[in-house]
């Protein structure tokens, strides 16, 4: 009976369904297609044969232009902007994860001059980012700073990078449970003691959400990377540059290999969030 009540329920829902459904469904479908459509273009296009083109028709399937991006290339080098963007994407994250954890902390209590700090932080995101980049420039020559990837393009992307993550650590300690600390003193923990086997256990998974977010932003960052780079590019400004000058499938393989990259490591993150969680589960 009860199997039978289930199913006339589910059928009499099933025919609830109005006109208007299907249209947010297509509506839904259409923007799903608008966000991912471009994306599966050029996966497509970079799977095609040596006489591929920037267009369709595809022209055979190969995995030509896949293996053209570890090559030479004409102008530019994929591999070594790789590089540059992969060091300075986990750099970023590391100062990321490192700073705003500190002033979620220092947050968590009142002081003075609290809130100009924190209105200054925010305001980095208000700035137009090609002002940012030129005003880094002009000061890292007055100082007779190095002009690189590694120093003034390492601090452009922080003025991007460490407002979200303090925003995020402002919400995350914001709910915090402070008694789990107040347990842990009134057993003789040291205040390190009670950060790390008591604080950073339970925020670890935010943490590396804020890690995974810092490192995203810096790797895809172009406007404030532009004019701070120095003489050699980070890939955005790689793959900016070659686009006058590349016309092959290759600049779609690059694409589809960087997308993959995005997807592995924000699948290895949420791996390691999901055990963590298990693990604060058990330990309850």
């Amino acid at each position: 009976m009860a199997q039978a009540t289930q199913s006339l329920s589910s059928s009499s829902e099933k025919k609830k369904r109005s006109l208007s459904d299907y249209l947010l469904l297509g509506f839904f479908g259409l923007f799903v297609l608008f966000l991912y459509g471009p994306m599966f273009a050029v996966f497509l296009l970079s799977f095609q044969g040596p006489e591929g083109q920037l267009f369709f028709p595809m022209r055979g399937f190969s995995f030509h232009w896949i293996m053209a991006v570890f090559g030479p290339q004409r102008v530019g080098d994929f591999v070594t902007a790789f590089q540059r963007s992969l060091l300075l994407g986990l750099s970023i994250m590391v100062i990321t994860v490192v700073f705003s954890v500190m002033a979620g902390l220092a947050f968590r209590y009142r002081f003075r001059g609290s809130n100009l700090i924190f209105y200054l932080t925010i305001s980095s995101l208000i700035v137009p980012s090609i002002l940012v980049s030129l005003g880094l420039g002009i000061v890292f020559n007055l100082l007779n700073l190095p002009i690189q990837w590694y120093s003034s393009a390492l601090v452009g992307h922080l003025t991007w990078t460490l407002p979200f993550a303090f925003l995020i650590m402002l919400g995350i300690f914001g709910r915090f449970n402070p008694a789990y600390e107040e347990a842990a003193r009134d057993l003789g923990a040291s205040d390190r003691t009670t950060f790390w086997r008591v604080v950073f256990p339970l925020i670890a998974s935010s943490v590396i959400g804020v890690g995974l977010l810092g490192f995203t932003l810096s790797y895809d960052e172009f406007t404030r990377t532009s004019l701070i780079s120095g003489e050699t590019n980070t890939l955005p400004l790689e793959i900016f540059g070659m686009t006058t000058n590349v016309t092959s499938p290759a600049l779609y393989a690059l694409g589809t290999l960087t997308t993959i990259f995005s997807f592995v490591l924000i699948g290895v993150a949420l791996f390691a969030m999901q055990k963590l969680e298990q693990k604060q589960k058990q330990a309850k």
